[in-house]
């Protein structure tokens, strides 16, 4: 049972960050902090991300490089240009780091007011912290496995933001129902997001891509969102009023 929650934790606390800090403050920054709790939200998305980190500086780039071409060849992922998932992984790796690393040039409109924090991402990024991690989820399965099967859940820990980037970026382009026909092939997964916090509504978020609440019908409960309401009731944020209209 120990296992269980301890994989859902870094589930959902891996996937919240990813989503409210990554996607909807790095890229599309629809609603603003302090730096101070800019910085304090780059240790959370590295401690509950861990072995998988995501630059917040890469990760903004690239998705709105997504956004920008959705489905054409300067696509950073998609299926239509992809033969398989691993295929696409693979293409998205090479790309982020490539952003990262400064190995390709970057549109000046894609890079205007990503965060960065380059002393933290090359630490957070680096071997030494992977193995860190891999090695600390290691031991803590060691102690904690009750069952044979539970060790098959380490590598989703081990890999867990890449899996969650690739149920949106290639299941979220394949499977689903749309709300909004648009030149792309994205979909919304679930009707009632429970898997992806929000992140599954991915039709509805190409359609109003400046929204921080990805949900549009009333079933649509964007779980993310909801606690993104409570962190600007509470002024740990601030949303933007035009963000808000969407």
């Amino acid at each position: 049972m120990i296992i269980i929650i301890f994989v859902l934790v870094l589930w959902y606390g891996g996937l919240f960050f990813q989503s409210f800090f990554l996607h909807r403050y790095a890229a599309h920054q629809v609603f603003t902090m302090s730096k101070t709790m800019e910085r304090i939200t780059f240790v959370l998305t590295w401690f509950f991300q861990g072995s998988s980190y995501l630059s917040a500086y890469g990760y903004g780039i690239m998705h709105r490089m997504h956004h920008a071409y959705t489905d054409t060849e300067k696509d950073p992922h998609s299926p239509s240009h992809d033969p398989n998932m691993f295929a696409m992984m693979w293409k998205t790796k090479n790309i982020y780091q490539d952003i990262n690393k400064n190995r390709i040039v970057v549109d000046p409109k894609f890079t205007k007011n990503v965060p960065q924090w380059k002393n933290f991402d090359v630490f957070a990024s680096s071997r030494f912290s992977r193995l860190l991690w891999i090695s600390s989820y290691i031991l803590f399965f060691a102690v904690f496995v009750t069952a044979w099967w539970q060790w098959l859940l380490l590598p989703i820990i081990f890999l867990m933001a890449p899996i969650h980037g690739v149920i949106i970026n290639w299941f979220g382009h394949i499977y689903g129902y749309v709300n909004f026909k648009m030149k792309n092939t994205s979909k919304n997964l679930f009707r009632f997001d429970f898997l992806m916090m929000g992140e599954g509504y991915h039709n509805n978020h190409h359609k109003f891509a400046s929204s921080p609440n990805f949900g549009f019908k009333w079933y649509e409960i964007d779980i993310t969102y909801l606690i993104i309401k409570v962190l600007d009731a509470l002024g740990v944020i601030k949303l933007k009023p035009i963000a808000v209209k969407n």
